[in-house]
């Protein structure tokens, strides 16, 4: 099993001059620790469930672009972009900025959207959530045609692009993975089987995780699509990583059940020196998984 880290707290001692210098730290110690992949959150206002909306929060893009001259082996990502942040041409075009710059490490991660407050906040449309599911499927359209050779028109139901030019042209071959968040079994899941290279589900228990997987598994067969392709992962952002041989046990159950990958969050206030500790002990253990 792989590992990767999911940074999510930006409220640290010495203010925002002292984020930067944190995030690269942070960041260079789960590369060299053998981190497969460091995503952080999209939003406009922190997590109420876990602060408060005033705490800080980064534009995730830049962040990454940021991240992506300090690094050079990790996966970079978000977990994931809501479909209603950005239209989807310049979504495209900004995940390909990343891949370019990073020499093909970007990655796409895309859901419906949750946050009602920070839509109205900011004064983001936030359609219901049959819409933003039509658009979700719509956006995974374009951004596929975008890095494709078909730079011809798009016509959907909520997005009309005249041209779906992108150059230039990825890194990644074929193109950046994408990996779709969230564990909804009529909608969600679908859309995986269809169109993701990747899902990423809660680590709620090993149970609810081998029932999502089998949901995905009767979705790709009717979609015609090789369900071992699909990497399947889990955020375990709950998931108690005080003790670490708990912890490597239960990522052991979730490896039986096929998750090829946990990211974890690092915790306290200095999240490099929880990073260093905790994955330069973990990381072997789970890659033997």
């Amino acid at each position: 099993m792989k590992i990767g880290l999911h940074f999510i707290n930006f409220t640290l001692p010495g203010g925002p001059q002292a984020i930067g210098p944190a995030l690269v730290e942070t960041a260079k110690i789960a590369e060299e620790a053998g981190c497969a992949k460091f995503t952080l959150m999209d939003h406009y206002f922190q997590m109420e469930m876990f602060a408060t909306a005033q705490d800080p929060m980064l534009e995730g893009y830049t962040a990454l672009g940021f991240l992506a001259g300090q690094t050079s082996k990790m996966k970079l990502g978000l977990l994931v972009t809501g479909v209603t942040y950005r239209h989807p041409g310049l979504l495209a075009k900004i995940v390909t900025t990343l891949d370019v710059l990073s020499q093909g490490r970007a990655e796409l991660g895309l859901g419906a959207a949750w946050y009602e407050r920070e839509h109205h906040g900011l004064g983001v449309p936030y359609p219901s959530t049959a819409e933003r599911f039509e658009r979700l499927e719509e956006t995974l359209q374009i951004c596929l045609q975008m890095w494709s050779d078909n730079d011809g028109p798009f016509l959907g139901a909520h997005y009309r692009l005249a041209e779906t030019i992108c150059q230039p042209k990825p890194v990644s071959q074929p193109r950046p993975s994408i990996v779709i968040g969230g564990g909804g079994e009529k909608k969600t899941l679908r859309l995986v089987a269809k169109y993701a290279d990747g899902t990423n589900l809660f680590a709620e228990s090993p149970e609810v995780v081998r029932h999502k997987l089998d949901v995905l598994k009767r979705h790709c067969d009717t979609e015609g699509r090789d369900y071992d392709r699909i990497e399947k992962s889990i955020v375990g952002s709950t998931v108690d990583t005080r003790d670490q041989d708990k912890f490597v046990a239960l990522m052991a159950q979730y490896a039986a059940e096929g998750i090829e990958l946990v990211e974890v969050t690092a915790r306290g206030d200095d999240p490099a020196a929880w990073t260093a500790e905790f994955m330069t002990r973990v990381a072997p253990r789970l890659a033997d998984l």
